[in-house]
């Protein structure tokens, strides 16, 4: 590979910026009330801002392994930040937003490959897959500053919903992600401590422990367990279970809307 080769797989892809440009024109008309049907609008800015932080989850994970020694990263076009050039675009992208849909739960996906034999420390190791969901919690600092910071003079009360559905999204992402189950980002973080023999016998489950934690969360009593610690942490942020109602209420556009949420908006 050339060196101008190289630096075009850093550059950032039309395709990223397409999914930015259309999270930025969509915050605007939800801000706005510009659009005619606002859920809609409200439904495209939320998914853009969503997929927006995926990539970004991917590319810190990319990035750090770049700087621990990886440096196959930037010939796979992943410090692009193109969702396109993920080696699962299904895992990445397309389960995550299903998941919001389904069920207003913040899930990404392993994507990126990283080649551990050329990388050596165990802590750059767990650092690389601490990146990722660290990302989720810088979006969700994001997201909540506003409430915790009593900033919301002045911003119209659908991009309220908006801030706290995302919040909650990021927050969720986080913390499952951090969870130990192989195939998700805590178990990345651990698995370098691990003895060689556990490795071994973890490593056939890898590929099920998304959609197994995902299954878990369908059990009644663990979802309900679930949400009311994610509610009572974005409580302590500002962020009432009314606002991320809400959020989920609006953001779902192809069902009836709650008239209190509508109301309000």
């Amino acid at each position: 590979m050339t060196t101008a080769s190289a630096r075009s797989d850093r550059r950032i892809s039309p395709v990223f910026l397409g999914i930015v440009a259309v999270m930025a024109v969509s915050a605007w008309a939800v801000w706005t009330d510009f659009a005619k049907q606002p859920a809609i609008a409200f439904f495209l800015f939320v998914t853009a801002a969503w997929v927006v932080s995926l990539c970004l989850h991917e590319y810190a994970h990319a990035r750090t392994a770049l700087h621990s020694g990886d440096i196959s990263i930037g010939s796979k076009g992943y410090l692009t930040l193109n969702p396109l050039k993920y080696t699962h675009a299904l895992l990445s992208i397309v389960l995550p937003v299903l998941f919001v849909i389904m069920g207003g739960i913040g899930l990404p996906g392993g994507a990126v490959f990283i080649e551990r034999g050329r990388i050596s420390g165990r802590w750059k190791h767990s650092l690389i897959s601490a990146a990722g969901p660290l990302t989720n919690v810088l979006f969700a600092i994001v997201c909540t500053a506003p409430f915790w910071l009593h900033a919301l003079d002045g911003v119209p009360v659908g991009f309220q919903y908006a801030l706290g559905f995302l919040a909650l999204l990021q927050v969720t992402a986080a913390i499952l992600n951090f969870v130990p189950v192989p195939g998700l980002d805590g178990y990345g973080v651990i698995e370098p401590w691990l003895s060689y023999r556990i490795r071994r016998q973890v490593e056939p489950f890898a590929p099920f422990g998304l959609i197994a934690v995902f299954g878990v969360l369908w059990i009644p009593e663990i979802n309900h367990a679930f949400f009311d610690a994610i509610h009572a942490l974005l409580r302590i942020l500002g962020i009432s279970e009314f606002t991320t109602y809400c959020g989920f209420d609006t953001y779902r556009f192809w069902r009836a809307a709650d008239p209190v949420c509508a109301v309000n908006l």
